[in-house]
């Protein structure tokens, strides 16, 4: 900590970092245990928090993260929407292609923002606002792929024919962002992708998380 930080906001979000990695919720004890505070300021915390609907405590006196953080967490999508628009027009110009960002929601993938290209006389409408389960299409499937222990270069996905009948697509994971779990993907009217595209997909995923960073 430094003199210009705040030693209770610091202590605050620490708490939500806590009670968002897990499921089942922390008792107090459990928080002032890895907190390393003792359980008054823990309950002065809890209640502060409480009062902006950001923790909740279930009957058995588990915290838990609290609805308010749905309210902020929506205010960001039109920051990550706005930096990630340069690489994406990009992409689908390149390409000739619609392009898109694609974010985890729930147990969904949400197109969060989509740029279609301007030369081409035909492409797929994809629109921000579509979702899909996060295991069909190349986007949802990129996610997961970035997912397994193993990734540590997850590459690109492609799919054909998942979301829409005579569509393919190709999806790279952002890797590296914090609290951004997500993927950058383009979607064509075509039997298979072209082999350029896949790595040209990769590079505008890593675009984005650089701008994201």
């Amino acid at each position: 900590m430094t003199a210009e930080t705040s030693q209770t906001l610091d202590r605050g979000l620490r708490v939500l970092k806590l009670l968002a990695d897990t499921d089942h919720g922390l008792t107090v004890t459990e928080l002032s245990s890895k907190l390393g505070v003792n359980r008054t300021v823990v309950y002065r915390l809890l209640a502060t928090l409480e009062q902006h609907a950001l923790v909740r405590r279930d009957l058995g006196g588990r915290a838990r993260v609290g609805l308010g953080v749905l309210r902020l967490g929506r205010q960001v999508y039109p920051l990550v929407r706005e930096a990630a628009l340069p690489a994406l027009r990009s992409l689908a110009e390149d390409i000739g292609a619609t392009a898109h960002l694609t974010l985890v929601d729930g147990a969904e993938a949400l197109a969060v923002a989509v740029v279609e290209p301007t030369w081409t006389d035909y492409h797929v409408a994809y629109r921000a606002g579509f979702r899909h389960p996060l295991d069909r299409g190349a986007a949802g499937k990129a996610i997961l792929a970035a997912r397994q222990p193993s990734a540590a270069d997850p590459g690109y996905t492609l799919t054909h024919g998942e979301l829409e009948a005579g569509a393919s697509g190709a999806a790279a994971p952002l890797v590296g962002v914090t609290g951004v779990e997500g993927s950058v993907g383009v979607v064509m009217l075509a039997d298979s992708v072209p082999e350029r595209v896949g790595p040209r997909v990769m590079e505008a995923a890593r675009e984005v998380a650089e701008a994201l960073r």
